[in-house]
């Protein structure tokens, strides 16, 4: 379905939770639900889904919903990520949710893309984060 899924066991099962989130996507205005998944450092397994509000710049994205998620089952870091569209095939997450993303990532978090897994270092080369912000 669209991406070329490596040997890695995590991506068919991280797929099927993002697409069980799609269910639960509340997108009346663009029609478009994503669904997202991400394993933690710990094994944990959190997920997320886009809600729009009619206040276009509330809405949360799929990937702002599993990093809440993230904080509330306990923290941690992303190891794997992986984000579908209604049809259930992995899109890329936009520039946002990339930074979202980089942020909470692990040293080496693969991102699961319309190209195949990729390092956030290639998702989101030359990050802005915390170290960025020091005196």
């Amino acid at each position: 379905m669209g991406a070329c899924v490596g040997d890695d066991p995590a991506w068919p099962e991280l797929l099927a939770a993002a697409r069980d989130c799609l269910e639960r996507a509340y997108c009346p205005y663009s029609g478009f639900p994503v669904g997202a998944a991400a394993r933690t450092e710990d094994g944990r397994l959190v997920t997320g889904a886009n809600i729009e509000n009619a206040a276009y710049g509330v809405t949360l994205c799929a990937e702002c919903s599993l990093v809440s998620e993230l904080f509330r089952t306990g923290g941690g870091r992303l190891v794997r990520f992986a984000c579908v569209d209604r049809t259930g095939t992995p899109i890329m997450p936009c520039g946002r949710c990339r930074q979202l993303l980089s942020e909470h990532a692990a040293p080496g978090l693969v991102v699961l893309t319309p190209q195949g897994e990729l390092p956030m270092a290639e998702v989101l080369p030359q990050a802005f984060g915390p170290g960025n912000l020091g005196s």
